[in-house]
């Protein structure tokens, strides 16, 4: 029974140290010391106008580089797509994601729907406050242009 629960003890030890480590193992950048390949050519395909082009990217499998494809992704307002790259360090080579990156350049352009929408809006509540009012004939602004008897 006392060797059962030391057993217990000492694999739960090895199941939290294990657990600790564990992020900081995820965080480790692999330093690779072949430079990867040229980038290949892709033909980019007609894109719809919400999309962008992410290029292909050689990534490291353990052993060699692979070509992985560009494709498409979901456009972001405001922002750009910096794709994929390897960078050279002082004694090695390290891979950095594509990634969004902030467009200073971009112009917000509001949608004309917007305005339509907003004037809509306003015009119904003239229509409902008119009605309410009794004033079922003109703008119901001053006196003398409702209903003649």
């Amino acid at each position: 029974m006392i060797i059962n629960h030391s057993l217990k003890k000492i694999m739960l030890a090895i199941v939290l140290a294990g657990a600790a480590a564990a992020p900081a193992i995820a965080q480790v950048s692999i330093n690779i010391n072949l430079a990867p390949p040229p980038p290949q050519h892709e033909a980019v395909p007609a894109l719809a106008p919400a999309q962008v082009w992410a290029p292909g990217y050689w990534a490291w499998t353990g052993e060699r580089h692979v070509w992985v494809r560009g494709h498409a992704i979901q456009k972001r307002d405001g922002y750009r797509w910096a794709p994929d790259r390897w960078e050279q360090r002082s004694n090695g080579y390290y891979r950095q994601p594509g990634t969004w990156v902030r467009d200073a350049n971009h112009v917000y352009v509001k949608d004309k729907k917007d305005k339509k929408d907003k004037y809509e809006k306003y015009d119904k509540r003239d229509k409902h406050n008119d009605k309410r009012h009794g004033n079922d004939n003109g703008n119901g602004h001053g006196k003398g242009h409702g209903k003649h008897d």
